[in-house]
């Protein structure tokens, strides 16, 4: 069930803070479980099982490195005290069942195709694996992640595990943020889970209700025709398209996914803020970033977050010779790249990040400190635009291809399929919004409205606009067939 889908804006949504608000505040708990488990049953039927299996094992290894089902109320280690082997045993089994359950569900299909591509290469003969193709649970890399959170951070004493079994299920299966995020560390959200009926006043259900038009405006008014462009172009034949429109095409799924992915996360905030709870911001103006690096402090927050302090730390980290650390940046953005999505293009987009970080980290950062912050933005938002050609192409020879169109300075007659008449208006919009934090004005404005808070008039004049969005949206939604989500699968 999409956020910006006629189902949950009409039905699920209204019914959900209806129901919500109604109820006495005992029994809004278990309301807020049984709605994130049918939020999720409606999309994906029995595959809630994979997930509400990964959760009990997660719950039950967390109880047992701890000191066991026995405890009444379990307490937090000392962070500085000795692990036993038991104890990194039960880590070891959490961490393999997540990981097992997610390599077999996203990447199994991805290994069998590469296993025949094998066969074929080295003429074994005409046959190979033949297996069904299998489906991929909506959000599994999103709450496979959060599952190992726990289980890492329990073993690290960072928190004490819940003793509540049904509350670890809502940590897990609250509904804004299961399927696309943002990724919640538990620590994060631990207070909340039973103390977030203290957080429901009314300036965090109008902030909430903003912060919730604004995503759905990125996703629907912006999001959506830059998608139809750039599916038009990126249908065609590599070679049949030249510079300007390759660039047409870059440029328009640039846009796409990030006014795609940060809208649904600032619905997801949104949602959640206007029942008590503040989860932690997934974007910050990604693409106003003076490089990769600083790409990679803004654009999915929670994602690089999660990747610096389970993968890149336990690597080493920076506290290591300059080659490993440049190792162990490449590892951990092949990791990132399969992370979201098995194929090789994804693995490409990855390595290509990485590879820019390591030359950041080794030389560049010394040579564009030299050159100026405009021009800094304006080369990193084009590596990041050659970037996405990798994430958006599936196929990796096309990728390349394309890429090779775009700097094949080649300005043969070639007319762009323009799919929207708003596209010429819209794309032109999404750049005003991608950078308009620019402006210090503009830049403290936007502060307000995500973190700090408006006063009341402005509140009052944005929540007024943000009623006019919401119609909006109904509006061009129930016109339109076109209405994809990109992390939908991820």
């Amino acid at each position: 069930m999409v956020f910006s889908s006629i189902v949950f804006i009409f039905f699920f949504l209204p019914a959900v803070l209806l129901g919500y608000y109604s109820l006495r505040e005992s029994l809004r708990f278990p309301f807020l479980l049984i709605s994130g488990l049918f939020f999720y049953f409606y999309g994906e039927t029995y595959l809630i099982l994979v997930m509400l299996t990964t959760t009990s094992i997660d719950y039950c290894c967390g109880l047992l490195i701890s000191g066991g089902f026995r405890q009444k109320q379990p307490k937090l280690l000392d962070p500085d005290g000795p692990r036993t082997r038991s104890q990194k045993a039960w880590l070891i089994i959490s961490i393999t069942s997540n990981l097992a359950l997610l390599g077999y569900f996203k990447y199994f299909n991805f290994f069998i195709d590469n296993l025949n591509g094998l066969y074929h290469l080295l003429h074994l003969g005409s046959g190979g694996i033949s297996i069904a193709k299998i489906l991929l649970p909506i959000g599994i890399s999103f709450y496979t992640f959060e599952s190992i959170t726990y289980s890492v951070d329990v073993y690290r004493r960072v928190h004490k595990p819940l003793s509540n079994f049904w509350e670890y299920q809502l940590y897990i299966i609250m509904f804004p943020k299961l399927i696309a995020g943002p990724i919640v560390r538990y620590h994060q959200i631990s207070d909340q889970i039973t103390g977030h009926i203290d957080n429901e006043t009314a300036e965090n259900k109008i902030m909430g209700f903003i912060q919730f038009c604004i995503g759905l405006s990125k996703k629907v008014l912006i999001a959506n025709i830059m998608g139809q462009q750039a599916d038009a172009i990126f249908s065609l034949d590599p070679s049949h398209i030249n510079t300007i429109g390759a660039w047409i095409g870059a440029i328009a799924y640039t846009f796409q996914i990030y006014f795609d992915f940060s809208g649904y996360s600032d619905m997801a905030l949104g949602i959640g803020r206007i029942m008590g709870f503040r989860f932690p911001e997934n974007f910050n103006n990604p693409y106003t970033s003076i490089s990769i690096t600083d790409f990679w402090r803004r654009w999915h927050i929670t994602l690089g977050a999660w990747m610096k302090n389970y993968l890149y730390i336990p690597l080493g980290g920076n506290k290591v010779k300059p080659y490993r650390v440049y190792m162990n940046l490449t590892i951990v953005f092949l990791a990132s790249g399969l992370w979201h999505g098995a194929s090789w293009s994804f693995v490409f987009w990855g390595a290509y990040h990485g590879i820019f970080l390591v030359l950041e980290r080794s030389f560049l950062l010394k040579i564009k400190d030299k050159i100026g912050r405009y021009p800094n933005i304006i080369i990193t938002f084009i590596i990041v635009v050659v970037g996405w050609v990798f994430f958006r192409e599936e196929n990796i020879q096309k990728a390349f291809q394309f890429t090779g169109r775009m700097f094949a300075f080649d300005f043969n007659d070639f007319r762009a399929v323009i799919t929207n008449n708003d596209f010429d208006i819209m794309v032109f919009v999404a750049l005003f919004f991608s950078v308009f934090t620019l402006n210090k004005k503009a830049k403290t404005l936007h502060d307000k409205i995500f973190y700090t808070g408006l006063n009341k008039k402005a509140m009052f004049a944005f929540a007024t606009l943000g009623v006019a969005l919401y119609f909006l949206c109904l509006t061009v939604i129930s016109g339109s067939s076109f209405n994809p989500f990109i992390y939908f699968r991820f």
